[in-house]
């Protein structure tokens, strides 16, 4: 199932679960966002109608209220999200423990390995950043908090993924799209599944130019007091200055203590909370 299949099929399931209070209208309109994402980027008003299961004139009302309000923009056949839309994300970010607490870790670990150092959460098939500490650039594009990636192609995301229950995984891999970004991306399930297995055991991911040519990361999971995986830490690096297992023996000793560090912080810091 892709994604516009599944926005489709959210909308067109069986309310009996939904109070008197449910809005219709504004599932819908959520969903005309949630048809943008990176493989989408720019949609015609035919994409949208498409990836949601509205008809073209309910979807077309849709996107000129968002235009109306900002969160879309269009040059009267292509249709795009502005960055008006982090508004809707800003609130919760700014709210959570999470960032404050990682924060000075970052700062910490990234000062100790002079390597970018980021958190990530899992939001639907994609890892967002939630706090950040770039050393160098060495990615093509910017990385913010807010930012996001495919979490099949990132290390962050294979510790995240790794973390889920079965149910959660299947429901994952029923909804996720796989492109091959470089030659090295892992698509195939059943590859991703092994990895993903051998993340779990061995406690923390490495990616190596999956997601971009010449980028090499490594991530751990960050658990709350159940011992569930609510975020993950990495450090990401230039091919060119790291080998892999110089990546195993320099940053793995140093990232997974800065997690349990983390998670330590988060326990006494936010009691009753997961990560927010």
């Amino acid at each position: 199932m892709d994604v516009g299949r599944h926005i489709e099929a959210e909308l067109n399931s069986e309310p009996a679960h939904r109070g008197a209070h449910h809005v219709q209208s504004l599932e819908r309109g959520l969903a005309v966002i949630k048809a943008f994402h990176a493989g989408a980027a720019e949609l015609t008003l035919s994409d949208v109608a498409r990836a949601t299961g509205l008809t073209r004139a309910a979807a077309r009302r849709f996107l000129l209220t968002l235009t109306d309000l900002g969160y879309v923009r269009t040059d009267g056949k292509h249709f795009s999200l502005t960055a008006r839309v982090l508004e809707l994300g800003y609130a919760y970010l700014s709210s959570m423990t999470l960032p404050e607490v990682a924060q000075p870790h970052l700062e910490h670990l990234s000062a100790t390995v002079h390597e970018s150092s980021s958190v990530s959460v899992l939001e639907g098939t994609d890892i967002v950043y939630v706090a950040r500490v770039a050393v160098s650039r060495i990615m093509t594009v910017s990385i913010n908090v807010g930012t996001r990636f495919p979490a099949y192609a990132t290390s962050m995301g294979h510790v995240l993924l790794a973390g889920l229950s079965k149910a959660e995984l299947e429901a994952y891999f029923e909804v996720a799209s796989f492109d091959r970004l470089t030659d090295h991306t892992v698509t195939a399930p059943d590859p991703l599944r092994a990895e993903l297995a051998k993340v779990a055991d061995q406690g923390w991911a490495m990616v190596d130019q999956e997601l971009e040519e010449g980028l090499r990361s490594v991530a751990a999971p960050i658990h709350d007091r159940k011992g569930r995986t609510v975020a993950a830490v990495n450090l990401s690096t230039h091919a060119s200055r790291t080998t892999a297992e110089s990546v195993r023996e320099d940053l793995v000793p140093p990232l997974l203590e800065t997690a349990r560090s983390i998670e330590a912080d988060l326990a006494i810091g936010a009691p009753g909370r997961a990560h927010g």
